[in-house]
């Protein structure tokens, strides 16, 4: 699932183009992609537990609104910019998740589904009004908007699901072992013929969610509840500093830009 494969060749009719302001689908790709998710999961738990639900959400919500506003000031993609507003993301959509289930009291078994029809509806209106799903011809405002609605609505579904995963008998370990395999089937798929580059490619990104915070919650939570007992702010403090430093290896080596210089 790599750039080639996605991207769209429609002509743009907007006149106010941007350059693309998507990295290029690598291996770093997916790595900081897991990581972004199971730092999310542990830092959206500390902040609640340290600040409290309502000012951790609040603080959340400003911070992925002014992560949003300066990556879309930009007009080509600039990793550090694109990386914090998905972290970002990833936060407030663990709290989304979470608001639900622990603050309104809805079950996961019916949260995932709900989220799962919201991320449908986005797609069904995003592909209504541009043709295309492609992260690759993501080059106007209105189809950056849409990535984001999109992004955010995966997160929100990936929480969910790993965390009914996890209560209904897989626990976050067996939760991990599940997601890794359920990873492999649109990578596979995709592989041999019988999954488009783009839909393989955004199954793969709604499965990177549970995977990773099922991982994070895995190392952080105790042993009563079948984890590693590190505690949050550690694994937090250690995933964050894992994708600064893959961040920044990207943002020196460009190796998520090469493809598009090219093209």
């Amino acid at each position: 699932m790599t750039t080639e494969h996605v991207l769209d060749d429609r002509p743009l009719i907007s006149v106010r183009r941007m350059a693309n302001k998507m990295p290029e689908v690598t291996v770093h790709f997916w790595i900081i992609k897991v990581l972004t998710t199971g730092m999310g999961e542990t830092a959206s738990d500390l902040l609640a537990r340290v600040l409290g639900p309502i000012p951790a959400v609040a603080l959340g919500g400003l911070a992925l609104g002014a992560s949003l506003a300066v990556q879309f000031a930009l007009r080509r993609y600039v990793a550090w910019a694109y990386w914090t507003a998905v972290v970002m993301v990833s936060v407030f959509g663990t709290m989304a998740a979470d608001v639900l289930h622990v603050g309104l009291g809805v079950p996961y078994a019916v949260s995932t589904p709900a989220f799962l029809a919201v991320l449908a509806a986005v797609f069904v209106l995003w592909y209504v009004s541009e043709r295309t799903l492609s992260i690759h011809s993501i080059r106007t405002r209105r189809r950056e908007a849409f990535y984001w609605a999109a992004v955010l609505a995966t997160f929100a579904l990936g929480t969910a699901a790993g965390d009914l995963t996890a209560t209904v008998g897989f626990g976050y370990l067996g939760s991990v072992a599940l997601f890794a395999a359920a990873i492999c089937v649109p990578a596979l798929a995709h592989r041999f013929g019988a999954l488009n580059a783009v839909t393989a490619f955004w199954t793969a990104y709604v499965i990177t969610r549970p995977l990773g915070a099922s991982l994070a919650d895995w190392m952080a939570l105790g042993h009563t509840r079948g984890g590693l007992g590190l505690g949050l702010a550690p694994v937090t403090l250690a995933w964050t500093v894992a994708i600064i430093g893959f961040v920044g290896y990207l943002a020196v080596s460009q190796r998520d830009v090469r493809a598009h210089a090219a093209a």
